[in-house]
């Protein structure tokens, strides 16, 4: 038995119709089970209720529903030993890079501008933009690929991660060092990067203030990522352009914070990629399949690193 659970309603019905259509034998139920729970040998949850995962005794693994583990990781209830998988799937890193580079060239071209320029029915040009330099905060499977999809673009781009990669015509930097001086030559600012304790709050007043004068910011990874009164006052002093904000420390973003009316500031609801279940069932049944014969799981998660 499969448990689906901290799983929202729709994303939890496209997950139990792609896996009957791929797995039927498979005996998938909408958690949390309070009875047979003894029957239950994987799970597939996003935010689990606080303990729930400790419940089920008989567990081989608990898959994230998405590309973060969060949201699984604040159970301190979580047993040690049992892996925990992330998905990495083609669809989930396209819909991430799709949004990325929307968010680049929506600054890049200026489109705010003629937006408003619009609604006020004025013609006004502004000079284009160019040399436009990315940097991304985050290397992984999302970062690497919206990376490449930038540079084929025409852009300069650069990387941050925790360990040095190779990725041609990506200049890659590491450590705090890496980071300042890769802050320094950012005009737009990605961050891709999991939310774990040593990346909380990243994006400070300390890291903002390396950007270049008028710099743009994208994050549609963790809002926890991100010092909301740091950038809310790099933006109302107009040291910043702008950013693009798909998360956000609080969720849904409650009514009356600055970010919604702050004429500056894009802001999605949690959309960037979301997870196509039909895309990514295969790999949760290769997985489940791999746990019964004893060969090694995929994308098991580093329970010190968070990710």
């Amino acid at each position: 038995m499969l448990v689906l659970t901290g799983i929202g309603r729709d994303e939890a019905e496209q997950w139990t119709d792609a896996l009957a259509a791929a797995a039927p034998d498979l005996e998938v139920v909408r958690g949390p089970v309070e009875d047979e729970r003894e029957r239950v040998e994987f799970a597939l949850t996003f935010v689990p209720a606080a303990g729930e995962m400790a419940g089920y005794v008989n567990l081989r693994f608990v898959c994230a529903g998405g590309a973060g583990v969060d949201g699984i990781l604040r159970d301190d209830s979580l047993p040690p030993a049992l892996p925990l998988l992330r998905l990495v799937d083609r669809v989930l890193t396209a819909r991430m890079s799709e949004y990325v580079v929307h968010a680049v060239l929506h600054h890049h071209r200026r489109i705010a501008h003629y937006v408003a320029a619009q609604a006020r029915g004025e013609w006004e040009v502004r000079e284009q933009r160019e040399g436009t330099r990315v940097g991304i905060l985050g290397l992984g499977a999302l970062g690497a690929d919206a990376a490449h999809k930038l540079s084929v673009l025409g852009f300069r781009v650069a990387g941050w991660s925790r360990t040095k990669k190779a990725i041609p015509e990506i200049e890659s930097f590491t450590g705090p060092d890496g980071l300042r001086a890769l802050a320094a030559q950012s005009d737009v600012l990605v961050c891709l990067l999991p939310l774990t304790p040593d990346t909380r709050g990243i994006i400070d007043s300390a890291l903002l203030a390396e950007l270049p004068e008028g710099a743009y910011v994208v994050n549609p990874s963790r809002g926890g990522l991100v010092a909301d009164d740091d950038l809310l006052a790099a933006l109302s002093n107009g040291r910043l352009a702008g950013a693009a904000l798909d998360v956000f420390n609080e969720e849904p973003l409650p009514a009356g914070r600055p970010y919604w009316s702050h004429p500056n500031v894009a802001v999605t609801p949690h959309v960037a990629s979301r997870t196509d279940a039909r895309s990514a069932a295969p790999q949760l049944l290769d997985n489940i399949r791999r746990a019964r014969s004893g060969r090694p799981l995929l994308n098991r998660v580093d329970r010190d690193r968070g990710y």
